[in-house]
C-alpha cells in the first residue's frame, strides 16, 4: 500500500466474524467511502510502476487484472482500481434483473484460504449495470474495463445465446473487452455451453453479432470466453480450436472448481457451489498448458484461480498466460497482494 502500514491484517479478522456476503458488502461500501474521501484514499492505494503489457489488442498498464464476480454490478470500479489494477473486468451481470440463489451463499474455508459460492449470477441487470459503468472514471482515464456477461437462470439453456447477444449489444459501446462467462456451475446447465456442438453454435451467432456492431459503433471490441477448470484434454483442445476458428480473441482459465479434494473434511466443504483458492491454481495451470500448446499466440489467456502470492502469479505467466486476475486472494490478502504479483511480474 502506499499508505505508512497496510490496515487489512488489523480489520481481516473482524471481517472473518460475519457471514461471508455481510462482510463483502460492508467492505466494497466501505472501499467506496474511502476512495471519494481525499484523506482516505491514500489508505486504500497501491502505486504500482507501469509495467505495460498488450493483452487482445489492448495495452494494459500492468498485467495484473480484478476478476469478475467481486463487483457484479459495475458500482465499485474507481474504489477497486484504486488498488493498482492494470485491468478491472466487472459482472457477470444478465439481461434481467435476478437475486440469485437463495442465502447462506458464501462460505469460506479459512484453513485452506478458500471459497464455496453459488451466488447464481444475482445481479441488478443490463440496465442499471450500463449506468453504472457510464458513471464511473476508471476506463476515461485510461483504465481497461472488461464486462462479463450471462444468461438469466430462467432462460432455457436452448435459448442461452439469445441472452447473451442482447447483453453484447447492450455492453459494445462501454467495454475495452466483453467476457462471455459459460463457465459457473452456479446456473443449471450453463456449462454444457462448452460442450463442442453447443459451443461452435453460440460463437458462431456471437462473431456474426460482433461483425454488425463493429460495424454500427466503428469499433472492434475483443470478446474472451470464460472456461471451467474441470475439463479433460479432448474439451480443452476442442474448445481452442474453437475460439480460433470463430476469431475469438481470448480465453479466461478459469473459474471455480466443483472439485472438493482440497477441502474434503473440513466445514462447509460440502456445500454445493464453486470452490475458489489454492485448489484452483493447480486446475488452472494444467488447462493454461494445454490451451498453450493448441493456441496461436495471438490469442491471450488470463490466468485465474487460488493466486495468493507473487509467486503463484509467475507460475500462471510461465504455464502460458498472458495476464492474471485475483478475487479470492483479495479476500484473504487484501489489497497489497495486487502489488505484490505486480512487483513479481515485474522482475
Amino acid at each position: 500500500m502506499s499508505s505508512l502500514f497496510n490496515p487489512y491484517p488489523l480489520i481481516k479478522p473482524l471481517l472473518f466474524r460475519m457471514d461471508a456476503e455481510t462482510a463483502h458488502e460492508n467492505v466494497l461500501a466501505t472501499l467506496k467511502k474511502y476512495y471519494q474521501n481525499p484523506l482516505l484514499k491514500p489508505f486504500i492505494s497501491n502505486q504500482i510502476n507501469d509495467n505495460p503489457i498488450q493483452l487482445m489488442g489492448l495495452t494494459v498498464r500492468n498485467p495484473i487484472g480484478l476478476a469478475a464476480g467481486l463487483d457484479k454490478n459495475g458500482e465499485f470500479i474507481d474504489a477497486l482500481a484504486s488498488f493498482g489494477f492494470g485491468f478491472v473486468e466487472v459482472g457477470t451481470v444478465t439481461p434481467r434483473p435476478q437475486a440469485g440463489n437463495p442465502k447462506p451463499r458464501m462460505f469460506r474455508i479459512p484453513e485452506k484460504q478458500s471459497l464455496i459460492n453459488r451466488m447464481g449470477f444475482n445481479n441488478h441487470g443490463l440496465d442499471i449495470f450500463l449506468k453504472n459503468v457510464q458513471e464511473s472514471s476508471f476506463r476515461k482515464n485510461g483504465g481497461i474495463l472488461g464486462l462479463n456477461l450471462g444468461k438469466n437462470a430462467d432462460t432455457p439453456i436452448e435459448n442461452a445465446t439469445s441472452d447473451y447477444l442482447k447483453g453484447l449489444e447492450g455492453v459494445y459501446p462501454y467495454a475495452d473487452y466483453i467476457t462471455i462467462n459459460i463457465s459457473s456451475p452456479n446456473t443449471k446447465n450453463l456449462r454444457a455451453l462448452q460442450g463442442e456442438d453447443e459451443l461452435n453454435a453460440l460463437l458462431g451467432q456471437l462473431q456474426n453479432k460482433r461483425l454488425e456492431l463493429t460495424d454500427n459503433h466503428q469499433r472492434y471490441i475483443p470478446i474472451a470466453i470464460k472456461i471451467a477448470p474441470d475439463l479433460d484434454d479432448n474439451q480443452i483442445i476442442s474448445i481452442a480450436q474453437l475460439v480460433q476458428a470463430h476469431k475469438m480473441d481470448g480465453i479466461i482459465a478459469t473459474n471455480t472448481t466443483l472439485s472438493r479434494d482440497y477441502v474434503n473434511g473440513l466445514e462447509h466443504a460440502n456445500e454445493t457451489g464453486g470452490l475458489s483458492g489454492p485448489a484452483v491454481h493447480e486446475l488452472s495451470l494444467n488447462v493454461i498448458r494445454k490451451l498453450r500448446q493448441h493456441l496461436s499466440s495471438e490469442i491471450a489467456i488470463i490466468g485465474v484461480g487460488g493466486i495468493l502470492s507473487g509467486k503463484q502469479a509467475k507460475e500462471k505467466i510461465l504455464a502460458g498466460a498472458n495476464a492474471i486476475q485475483l478475487y479470492t486472494g483479495l479476500i484473504y490478502k487484501g489489497p497489497a497482494l495486487v502489488k505484490e504479483c505486480a512487483d513479481a511480474l515485474a522482475s
